[in-house]
């Protein structure tokens, strides 16, 4: 599956589907994360109008999100 186009805004309403939370923002960066029992996920995320894909696939693999996961939540 290919990975899609989509802004910085959009990636942060999918994550919060996933029960990522904003922390905080300074400038364009937006910092979200997410707490389990035995790890806690921090992820950076830049506020742009078309991510790169290679930030995107990082994204994904950081927060231990499949591609086919998040097609589904798009």
């Amino acid at each position: 599956m290919k990975l899609p186009v989509v802004s910085g805004k959009k990636l942060i309403a999918i994550l919060k589907k996933f029960g990522f939370e904003i922390v905080r923002q300074k400038g364009s960066p937006v910092r979200i994360e997410k707490r389990i029992p035995t790890k806690i996920y921090k992820i950076t995320i830049p506020l742009h109008k078309e991510l790169k894909k290679k930030t995107l696939k990082r994204i994904l693999i950081e927060s231990e999100i499949s591609i086919e996961e998040f097609h589904e939540h798009i």
